[in-house]
């Protein structure tokens, strides 16, 4: 069996196929645009691999993977690919738009044209918009109220899977979760950007005052989320995933500086994101019920694991931080 996964070379696309190769049968093919939180390094060590071949490709090119579908001829797809930075998204809402819409249509005409027996399109649980913090957790029968142009672009895309399955009779199914952390999450995103600032002594920003809360995930859980959902998902279904870790930013990076032994006095507060959702929490009950999925790794361990992996790993940490992240950086909360 092989599974064809887009946006390989990120996050938790990287760390998804580090499961497949390390604990599965499976051969995999990666397609990846390679953009800026795209790194090769992440799957270095897999050069070479029998069960493992990569593509440097747009996902919005259609040409472009129609080549690659008819030549690997997967049976399953796994959409990672996309633009996921809330904050880059309100720079410039079209990127999102054209990799996000366009091109999960892009995969999901090819998904119809080349036979795929499973789509699995990787969603959010900012798709849901925000909670309040007595309101229960999102339920996959939450209404859809996106609040900033990234959360559009994903609801739009989990729309047009919904229209794909409906339609065509496409198997697809979505995967929607709760915010990850762990190895090889690039440094613009909350844990790294803190734990890569308090290692320099640097401010530590913080939106507002801090009291957005999230629930957080390891990596390693949402990815075993996701091969689950794969294997034993029923068709046309949602499937949520969370931590049962929920966090406040100002007390997750008092927790980061104390497990750094840096003071406190590195937090800077910032002016607030415009259209800052509150609360995300997650109810993933049906998950558990239907494909026998919770997650196992707790926050104490999970956080533990993922300061040590970039306290271990400056050379990766440094490598990523390259003139445009510095940019961006600079430009959202250097003068600030």
């Amino acid at each position: 069996m092989k599974i064809l996964v887009t946006g390989g070379l990120g996050f938790i696309g990287s760390n998804f196929i580090r499961l497949l190769l390390e604990e599965t049968d499976y051969e995999v093919v990666n397609i990846d645009k390679i953009t800026y939180a795209g790194n090769p390094e992440n799957l270095a060590d897999f050069e070479g691999h029998a069960r493992y071949a990569f593509y440097k490709a747009d996902i919005c090119d259609f040409d472009a993977l129609s080549e690659i579908f008819a030549k690997e001829t997967p049976d399953y797809v796994v959409n990672f690919a996309a633009e996921s930075h809330v904050d880059r998204s309100i720079e410039n809402p079209r990127l999102f738009l054209e990799t996000n819409i366009l091109g999960v249509q892009a995969m999901l005409d090819c998904a119809r044209k080349y036979g795929v027996a499973r789509f699995l399109q990787v969603s959010t649980d900012e798709v849901y918009g925000s909670l309040g913090f007595d309101d229960p957790a999102f339920s996959e029968s939450n209404p859809l109220q996106p609040n900033s142009p990234y959360s559009a672009s994903k609801t739009s895309a989990d729309l047009l899977v919904r229209a794909y399955h409906e339609t065509f009779g496409l198997f697809t199914i979505i995967t929607r979760c709760s915010n990850n952390y762990g190895p090889y999450q690039f440094p613009e995103k909350l844990i790294p950007l803190m734990i890569n600032n308090a290692l320099q002594d640097k401010p530590l920003p913080v939106y507002g005052d801090g009291s957005n809360v999230r629930d957080w995930i390891y990596v390693e859980d949402h990815c075993r989320g996701i091969l689950a959902a794969l294997e034993r998902g029923q068709s046309g279904e949602i499937y949520n995933f969370g931590g049962a870790a929920e966090e406040s930013n100002l007390n997750l990076v008092k927790k980061l500086l104390a497990t750094l032994d840096k003071p406190e006095s590195l937090i800077t507060f910032v002016k607030d994101r415009p259209g800052h959702d509150l609360r995300y929490a997650m109810d993933f009950s049906k998950a558990s019920a239907e494909i026998g999925w919770t997650p196992q790794v707790d926050f104490e361990t999970g956080m533990a694991r993922t300061v040590q992996w970039y306290l271990d790993h400056q050379d990766w940490l440094q490598n990523v931080i390259s003139g445009d992240y510095q940019t961006y950086y600079d430009r959202m909360y250097g003068n600030r």
